[in-house]
């Protein structure tokens, strides 16, 4: 039978790419990293690193094996949040992926009413952008992801639920007047991530033009910094804007450009007490 710990080491190691960085990770030696390795390899009967100078490299059957790893540790991790949830919400804590405008807008929202709710459960998150958020959810490393989309669909994804928290409008930005996105056609244009860079491509599209796009940009404020200094037009989504608005510049809502809004959780319902109450305080927010 597989060691848990053994594997805990595995995956550490197949993350950092270091013996060394494995260890300082997790509160280990390095020889005791190396021993707990060398057992791994003796357990399965296969070769799962190579030595290359002074470092190793996965082979093939290691990397299989770290990345199944990183989902049993990701899973026992989540049951024993689950567990001390279910001895009761006074302790634990829930772990959330989720973006930036979201981070800035809603989170701060929820860990009030969850602290005023339930006072001894502890709200965790990491900024991410959607594909590796529901990656962490799908290795258990979170309890639920908070994600965006901007096709209505709900994409499929084996294993995970997903439940609408709302429709963010987008905007335009821009230092005039011009309410309309073809009027901008001549402009320069600011894009933002790769899902709102492709977005920013299809409302342009719509409007009948190719935007030239000068700058590109994940943060939502330098976006703004960057019309209000007139160096380009751009769009922004409703939460961002909601989190920062720049005094310079003008914000024109555009008419069918919503992104959707979901939180996402693994498995079967029900879900374990401290998710279930994460859920009920997003589920409840304008």
């Amino acid at each position: 039978m597989l060691d848990v710990v053994r594997l805990r080491i595995l995956a550490a190691v197949a993350r950092h790419g270091s013996v060394t960085a494995a260890a300082r990770e997790l509160h280990y030696s390095q020889p005791s990293v190396s021993h707990h390795l060398a057992r791994l390899e003796a357990e399965t009967g296969a070769q799962l690193f190579q030595r290359v100078g002074r470092g190793i490299r996965l082979t093939d059957a290691g990397r299989m094996l770290a990345e199944r790893a990183t989902e049993i540790v990701g899973r026992v991790d989540s049951a024993a949040a689950e567990l001390s949830s279910h001895v009761g919400l006074n302790a634990g804590r829930v772990r959330v992926a989720t973006f930036g405008s979201v981070l800035v807008s809603i989170l701060p929202e929820v860990s009030g009413v969850l602290t005023e709710r339930h006072p001894g459960l502890q709200l965790e998150f990491v900024d991410t952008h959607p594909p590796e958020a529901l990656a962490m959810l799908r290795a258990g490393e979170v309890d639920a992801a908070i994600v965006f989309r901007y096709d209505a669909t709900e994409p499929d994804h084996e294993g995970i639920r997903l439940t609408h928290l709302r429709d963010d409008p987008t905007y335009l930005l821009t230092r005039d007047k011009k309410r309309k996105v073809e009027q901008h056609r001549d402009e320069r244009w600011v894009a933002g991530c790769l899902r709102c860079r492709e977005h920013l491509i299809d409302v342009c599209d719509r409007h009948g033009f190719e935007p030239q796009i000068a700058f590109t940009t994940d943060d939502m404020v330098t976006i703004q910094a960057l019309v209000a200094a007139g160096m380009g037009v751009a769009t922004i989504p409703g939460l961002a804007l909601r989190a920062h608005h720049h005094p310079d510049v003008n914000a024109y809502e555009i008419p069918g450009a919503d992104r959707h809004v979901y939180v996402a959780t693994y498995g079967e319902p029900p879900d374990p007490p401290a998710t279930a109450a994460l859920l009920d305080v997003l589920v409840s927010l304008d």
